[in-house]
């Protein structure tokens, strides 16, 4: 693998916020900018938001850089806002893709938007990153336009798109932008206005990681191994230029397990210490995608967190509130990336599986500033996490074996032998983060992946006693089998196994403590008789949840793939090969979410028609082992004491679940309601 130069950081004058009008430009001296940032979301100077970490990290490049926010995108002129660009645009749909943002799992409309002001729904468009490109082109003909974030990142090749139900180009191609920038691009980004601002043309900047391109063909010095013929062997092809073929646009359009098989290459070609361009015929063009990024080290990671950032929103939204920010100002993110591999989850695909974390120092400077500097703070930091709460400092111990893993997933089906799963850094982080002066409290509250915490009862001893208020929330999502197979998740007796020790640890503690789990309802391999038997796990333990989560088809996910293709691309993909089963029909999977509420009243007639239909008519009625009434009286709740609770004695049912928050925890696809 080519060993990237190292990221620096200048120590260069900075802005108090990066413009966003030609009178802040004025201010600051400046004729024009050198690049100009469009985003879907409101300007919050903080790095949880991806805008603010892209400006800060090109100024301290000594790049000019301005902000055009939630423009309205009927016409080009506000894309003028700043005059023209010297180098290019950088256009994302935001934190969140666009879609996800605006529809719920059932395709309704949300009426909110989180990230911005007010919580104003409606001030981005559908499919954001095509439209602001177009805009940004309509407004200066002639300047570069590199599009990014996740909206982009997962939308890099065809795609399956369940909001219109079609497979789609290569957002590249839709959005008619010159470079498409993929996952965590601070390297990227860096290279690409360097070698812009020496005079090159961003849509020939072909040799820069975590990028995609067009080109005319491909070089006629590079091996192609072909990956669409599934039922062929693929030839062991060796050298430094190899470039893996993926079935066509029209191809994965056409054939649906040919769709299944590009989802199967891509995230085997994930790993940055081994993988091979890939090469995807659009028509008459071959979109180009680079190997994915390599991995920051901690001195990068602690760099990029570091820059000058005012740490709040531009203060032209005066006092508005802007939820996310809300939300995450007294929070820190500690590590980036993910190697579970949830297949419903896109994580990997955008921050990648090599778990890239900050240095202890850098955290604990961080919580002096929100300290010293966040408005409001009064003691508490609400979060130390990312991703995950408990993946700080794990990896692959053995580098070589590293290099040439394909695994999917660290921990699926069961915890990798050469993953180091030592938890002792991360106690020693949350009892320094608990050490800084002014801070009374730190607070981690979710994002804990429970199958490695029960590799450290210390770690869970720990969480239980300093950090945890009233409850927890984990996500076993499932607790069948088969849906957890093609969930790539543990099985439910790993949920079971931290239970008793989260239980234990909070009867040491003294403590009355929840734990919170989340399920997904329609995911691909789940059948309705799964769903009841999830429903009546949930009544034996005493959940009544309150908000669920549907499964949601996000571009580029595996489950993903099953859903559209009905294979499964976590093994090898065969014409002949399982078919997999999901609930598609608005009808079921309004009854799978049914399942997960069979207590609200609402649920039941519908739930009583499926019961007589699966046979199981001896689940209607009135007794503690029936899941819905026969008539309007619910059925007795279980007797079991404590079934819910950390601690016996606490009431039966914990608090009501609610929706999972739009932050950094959930991917894409989670979280949907």
């Amino acid at each position: 693998m080519d060993q990237p130069t190292p990221l620096s950081f200048p120590r260069r004058p900075a802005a108090p916020f990066l413009p966003m009008s030609r009178a802040e430009m004025d201010v600051l001296g400046w004729d024009c900018c050198d690049v100009v940032l469009v985003t879907g979301d409101a300007y919050v100077d903080h790095p949880s938001f991806g805008m603010a970490i892209v400006g800060r990290l090109l100024e301290s490049q000594g790049f000019r850089v301005g902000i055009i926010s939630q423009p309205d995108w009927s016409g080009p002129e506000p894309f003028r806002a700043l005059g023209r660009p010297r180098l290019f645009f950088g256009v994302t749909a935001g934190n969140m893709d666009s879609m996800v943002n605006r529809y719920t799992s059932d395709r309704r409309l949300r009426s909110d938007d989180n990230y911005t002001p007010g919580g104003e729904g409606g001030r981005r468009p559908d499919r954001a990153v095509i439209v602001y490109a177009q805009r940004c082109r309509e407004a200066f003909k002639d300047v570069p336009v590199v599009i990014g974030g996740i909206e982009a990142s997962l939308r890099r090749i065809a795609h399956f798109d369940i909001w219109s139900e079609k497979l789609r180009r290569s957002v590249l191609m839709d959005a008619k932008a010159d470079l498409l920038v993929f996952g965590n691009a601070e390297r990227a980004i860096v290279d690409i206005a360097r070698r812009a601002a020496a005079g090159e043309a961003p849509k020939s900047m072909h040799d820069i990681r975590g990028t995609v391109l067009v080109r005319d063909t491909v070089p006629a010095d590079w091996q192609v191994v072909d990956a669409s013929d599934i039922d062929a062997a693929q030839p062991v092809v060796k050298g430094e230029r190899v470039v893996v073929r993926l079935p066509s646009f029209e191809q994965v359009r056409d054939d649906q397990v040919l769709y299944a098989q590009a989802s199967r290459v891509l995230h085997q070609e994930s790993n940055p210490l081994n993988a091979r361009p890939l090469v995807q015929r659009h028509g008459d063009k071959e979109l180009w995608v680079s190997q994915p990024p390599v991995p920051l080290s901690t001195p990068e990671l602690d760099g990029v967190y570091d820059l000058p950032y005012a740490r709040g929103p531009h203060p032209s939204y005066g006092d508005a509130k802007i939820p996310a920010w809300e939300m995450i100002r007294f929070s820190i993110n500690i590590v980036r990336g993910c190697f579970g591999g949830c297949s419903f989850c896109s994580i990997t695909e955008h921050e990648g599986r090599i778990i890239q974390s900050r240095s202890e120092a850098s955290i604990i400077h961080e919580i002096e500033e929100i300290r010293d500097k966040t408005k409001g703070f009064t003691g508490t930091i609400s979060d130390l996490g990312g991703p995950t709460a408990n993946m700080w400092r794990l990896g692959c111990r053995e580098p070589e074996v590293q290099k040439v893993c394909r695994r999917l997933s660290c921990v699926y089906p069961d915890i990798c032998k050469t993953l180091g799963t030592d938890h002792d850094p991360l106690i020693r982080l949350y009892r320094a983060a608990r050490g800084v002066k002014g801070v009374k409290r730190v607070s981690i509250g979710s994002g804990v992946r429970y199958d490695l915490a029960v590799t450290s009862p210390a770690y869970v001893d720990e969480l239980v006693r300093h950090h945890v208020g009233g409850y927890l929330k984990i996500a076993p999502e499932h607790t069948e089998d088969g849906p957890l197979a093609k969930m790539m998740k543990p099985g439910i007796g790993s949920y079971e196994r931290f239970k008793e020790m989260f239980e234990k640890a909070a009867a040491k503690a003294g403590k009355k403590l929840y734990l919170i789990p989340y399920f997904i309802a329609a995911h691909p391999g789940t059948t309705d008789r799964d769903m009841l038997n999830l429903a009546l796990w949930l009544k034996k333990n005493g959940f009544r949840l309150d908000q669920v989560q549907t499964f949601l088809p996000t571009p580029m996910s595996l489950a993903t793939a099953m859903y559209h293709s009905g294979r499964d691309p976590i093994r090898p993909v065969r014409r002949a090969g399982e078919e997999v089963f999901t609930a598609k029909g608005l009808r079921q999977r309004r009854l799978h979410k049914a399942f997960l509420r069979w207590h609200d009243p609402e649920n039941w007639p519908i739930l009583r028609e499926a019961l007589q239909k699966m046979g199981r008519a001896d689940l209607i009625g009135p007794g503690q082992h029936q899941l819905v009434p026969r008539g309007g009286v619910a059925p007795a709740s279980s007797s079991k004491p404590g079934a819910a609770c950390a601690k016996s004695g606490a009431r039966r049912d914990p608090p009501p679940l609610r929706r999972r928050p739009s932050g950094r925890r959930a991917g894409p696809g989670e979280g949907q309601t």
